[in-house]
C-alpha cells in the first residue's frame, strides 16, 4: 500500500500581500506529474485546504483543478482530506456522501452525534486491510455531546477529547490496534516529555496562547501511521512513522531553505512502514537579501526576497524605487538597527563627517523638499538654537 501524505495547502494564501496562486498552480502541478508517474493508491491531504474560511472565488477554482487534474489521471486512486483549523468545516464537508462514489472523501466535520464516528475508509492489498480515519481538526466544544466534559463540567481539553475519541473506536470495534491503521488529523500533537515551547512554529502558523490545543503523541499509539497536518515545518512528532510533512512551499521568510516535498509512505506487513520524500521545486524561492542598497542591487532576481538594509544613511525614494524595479517580487525593505555602540556614537554624524543639524536634515529629507521647505527647516533650527545657529 502506497499513498502520498501532503498538507497545508493554504490555497489563496498571501505572502506579505503577494499573490501565490501562480506559485500555487505550479506546485499542484507537480503534485499531478509526480502522482502520474508513481501511481499512489491514495492520496491523503492533512487539513488545511485553504488559508481561509470563506476562500476567493479564484482559490476555489485552483483547488477544483487540481482534484480535477488528480482524478483524470489517476481514477482508481483513492483521494483522502480533512479540514483543518483555517477551513470552514461545513465547507469542506459538502456533497460529502456523493463524492466518496468517486473515491473522493472530503471530511470537514468530526462526529458530533452519538450514531457517528471518525470517518473510515478501508483499502486492500496484497497483505490485507488498511484502515485510513479521517479526523478534520477539532476543538473540544465541537464533539462534547461525545466525549462529555471534565469533573467540573467544562469543556475536556484537547487532549483529553482526542483520547476520549480514539478509546471510543477502539471500544466500539471500529478501530482494531492489532491491524494496519493510518490516521489523518490536523492538531498539535506533542512528543511525550517534550516542552512545547521547543518546538519551532513558523510565521505562517497559528499558534494558540499557552499552547492549550496540544496533544500528546500517546494517543497515537493505535496508529502505523499518522499524517499528520498543521505544523509548517516537516518534522517527526516523536516517532519515525508519525509525521507533519509540512507546506508544499515556503510561506513565510523563516521556512526559507527547508526542503519541501511529497512524503511517499509504504505499508507492507503490520509493523513495516517506510517513507521517502519527493521534492517539489517551487516557481520562486523565498531569500533574505543583507547589504548596503548598492551591494544588494548587484544581485537582482525574480525570487521573493526580503531586503535588510545596512545603508548607514536616510535611503532616499529614488533608490528605493530601483530597488523595486529590480527585484519584481519583493516583500519587504527593513533597515538592519545600529547596535548600542553605535547609537552612542552616533554613527551616520561620525560617518558621514558632517555635525551641522542643518546638513543632517537635509541628507534625511534627500532630494524631495522644495525650496520653500528648506526656508522653513533653516527658520525652525535657528529658533531651536535660539537664534545663534548658522544654517
Amino acid at each position: 500500500m502506497r499513498f502520498f501524505h501532503l498538507s497545508d495547502l493554504h490555497i489563496g494564501l498571501r505572502l506579505y500581500n503577494r499573490d501565490l496562486l501562480e506559485d500555487q498552480r505550479y506546485i499542484l502541478d507537480q503534485i499531478i506529474k509526480t502522482a502520474r508517474q508513481e501511481e499512489p493508491d491514495a492520496i491523503v491531504i492533512a487539513g488545511d485546504i485553504y488559508d481561509r474560511a470563506v476562500p476567493s472565488a479564484e482559490a476555489v477554482e485552483l483547488f477544483d483543478y487540481f482534484v480535477s487534474g488528480l482524478t483524470e489521471h489517476l481514477p482508481r486512486c483513492e483521494i483522502m482530506m480533512i479540514s483543518g483549523n483555517h477551513d470552514s468545516p461545513a465547507r469542506i464537508d459538502v456533497y460529502r456522501r456523493v463524492l466518496e462514489r468517486q473515491n473522493i472523501h472530503m471530511i470537514g466535520l468530526p462526529p458530533m452525534k452519538a450514531d457517528q464516528y471518525i470517518e473510515k475508509v478501508v483499502l486492500q492489498d496484497e497483505y490485507g486491510s488498511v484502515g485510513f480515519f479521517l479526523l478534520p481538526f477539532v476543538k473540544p466544544s465541537m464533539v462534547k455531546a461525545i466525549v462529555g466534559t471534565d469533573e467540573n463540567g467544562n469543556n475536556a481539553s484537547y487532549d483529553e477529547t482526542l483520547q476520549r475519541l480514539f478509546r471510543r473506536e477502539i471500544e466500539d470495534g471500529r478501530l482494531h490496534p492489532e491491524e494496519r491503521n493510518v490516521l489523518v488529523s490536523h492538531q498539535f500533537y506533542l512528543p511525550q516529555g517534550e516542552d512545547a515551547g521547543n518546538i519551532e512554529r513558523m510565521e505562517s502558523e497559528i499558534v494558540t496562547i499557552g499552547n492549550i490545543d496540544q496533544v500528546s503523541t500517546r494517543v497515537l499509539e493505535p496508529f502505523d501511521y499518522a499524517a499528520l497536518g498543521h505544523i509548517h515545518k516537516p518534522m517527526k512528532a516523536g516517532r519515525d512513522c508519525w509525521r507533519y510533512c509540512g507546506t508544499p512551499l515556503a510561506y513565510s521568510v523563516d521556512e526559507r531553505g527547508q526542503k519541501k516535498g511529497i512524503l511517499e509512505v509504504e505499508l507492507k506487513e503490520k509493523g513495516e512502514v517506510s517513507m521517502q520524500l519527493l521534492p517539489l521545486l517551487p516557481l520562486r524561492q523565498v531569500r533574505v537579501m543583507e547589504g548596503t542598497s548598492q551591494e544588494v542591487m548587484q544581485h537582482p532576481t525574480d525570487d521573493y526576497v526580503r531586503i535588510v538594509l545596512t545603508d548607514p544613511a536616510y535611503t532616499p525614494p529614488a533608490i528605493l524605487e530601483m530597488l523595486r524595479r529590480t527585484f519584481p517580487h519583493l516583500l519587504e525593505i527593513v533597515r538592519k538597527i545600529p547596535d548600542r555602540m553605535d547609537y552612542e556614537a552616533g554613527t551616520y554624524a561620525v560617518r558621514s563627517g558632517k555635525t551641522d543639524p542643518y546638513d543632517l536634515c537635509r541628507d534625511l529629507i534627500g532630494e524631495r523638499a522644495k525650496e520653500e521647505e528648506l526656508a522653513l527647516l533653516r527658520e525652525v533650527i535657528n529658533k531651536v538654537q535660539g537664534g545663534q545657529g548658522q544654517a
